[in-house]
């Protein structure tokens, strides 16, 4: 097409956009609409899914790595871990499970609940991403304390300076002094697990083996590779968080999902609404596009003159869009939703717009766009000159 006819076909899409503007409002408004719907609920999606990820890594270890068989601590791994710059810290621990209970006294029952108790060095400190007062308390318990998870600590009606009693899975009893307690925001873990230190487990259990490491890396997502590198010639095993937290990663990611195709929908909708707008500009135009083509325009010439208008009318609603989609991004950051921890994890939804996320609202936006514009382009140039003038 020569630089006449695109000009030509500029002029003529800007000439019928001006004489609906009422409804050429409304068709930018829907697709805003739409566009910015979608924007915001995959923003907040995005914070729900770090911020439940962020309080699940406060108290877990990005990888742990256990010995096939009980064994005590291996210098040679601890060495090959020290060396390895992906880790910032690392500690050795001991697992158990065990029934905890607080014996009745005096206007309160006993408390009962099961906890995964964890016996640690000092080093858990730097492993787990716990607030300064509650690092400082997990780093320095001594033999026979422990420290419980917020909502475990509810659960069992035990609190600092107060004694609870152990069954560990092997049948053994020990009595623990509540040292203080701790809370990530993750309801699961805040209402499971248990610290003590390292020697407190192993004279439980009659034992001076270790489950493995826990370490902490400065990139969570490089858990697989350092977990991999770490263990492939060693008799042991690596769990990444990633692996550990497996199901809940997928159920966000499917969650994440459904809620871009539903309010997807909205957008396509709204496009199509430039179909509507349109087809009625071909039928009021059909005169005037007959003797256009009585006079030498082409196919082409027609077919890119509505779907300029229908570009426009896209861009116009993609840029509002994503506009009032980041303003609502930008409002709910200073101030997000409240949600009620034991039933969603974390205690606010925050906010994250990925710069991923707008790319590919705004492409699939344009290809609505130009599929819906398509249909009535096309219809308009296939009208017949000789047809409508007679």
């Amino acid at each position: 097409m020569t630089a006449p006819d695109r000009t030509l076909a500029w002029t003529l899409a800007r000439a019928h956009l001006r004489r609906r503007r009422t409804q050429n409002v409304l068709t930018i408004l829907g697709i805003a609409v739409g566009v910015m719907a979608l924007i915001a609920a995959l923003s907040l999606t995005n914070g729900f899914t770090r911020a439940l990820i962020s309080a699940t890594l406060r108290a877990s270890p990005h990888l742990s790595v256990t010995a096939y068989t009980p064994s005590g601590p291996s210098p040679e791994l601890e060495q090959a871990i020290r060396a390895d710059g992906r880790v910032q810290a690392f500690t050795p621990f001991l697992a158990d499970k065990g029934l905890l209970t607080r014996p009745a006294s005096s206007g309160r029952a006993a408390g009962v609940d099961f906890t995964t108790l964890f016996g640690v060095s000092r080093d858990a400190a730097r492993v787990l991403d716990l607030p300064p007062e509650e690092r400082l308390t997990l780093g320095t318990l001594k033999d026979g304390e422990v420290m419980l998870g917020a909502a475990l600590a509810r659960s069992v009606g035990a609190f600092s300076g107060e004694e609870v009693r152990l069954l560990n899975s092997s049948q053994r009893r020990t009595t623990l002094k509540v040292r203080g307690v701790f809370q990530t925001g993750n309801y699961l873990i805040d209402s499971a697990y248990a610290f003590t230190n390292l020697k407190t487990l192993q004279q439980l259990q009659g034992t001076a083996t270790i489950t493995g490491y826990q370490l902490r890396l400065f990139n969570p997502d490089l858990a697989p590779r350092v977990g991999d590198d770490l263990t492939r010639t060693r008799a042991y095993a690596a769990l990444p968080w990633q692996n550990l937290y497996g199901t809940l990663l997928d159920q966000l990611a499917l969650q994440k999902k459904v809620i871009a195709f539903v309010v997807l929908l909205i957008v396509v909708v709204a496009a199509f609404g430039i179909a509507n707008v349109l087809t009625l500009a071909v039928f009021e135009k059909t005169q005037e596009i007959a003797i256009l083509r009585a006079i030498g325009a082409t196919r082409t010439l027609i077919t890119r003159v509505f779907l300029i208008e229908g570009l426009i009318l896209g861009f116009g609603g993609l840029l509002l869009g994503n506009v009032l989609g980041l303003g609502i991004s930008a409002y709910f950051t200073v101030r997000p939703f409240t949600l009620p921890g034991d039933l969603y994890f974390i205690t606010t939804l925050p906010v994250e717009v990925k710069l991923t996320d707008i790319l590919a609202v705004n492409a699939i936006g344009l290809i609505t766009t130009l599929l819906a514009a398509l249909i009535p382009a096309r219809r308009a140039a296939s009208v017949e000159p000789g047809r409508i003038i007679r």
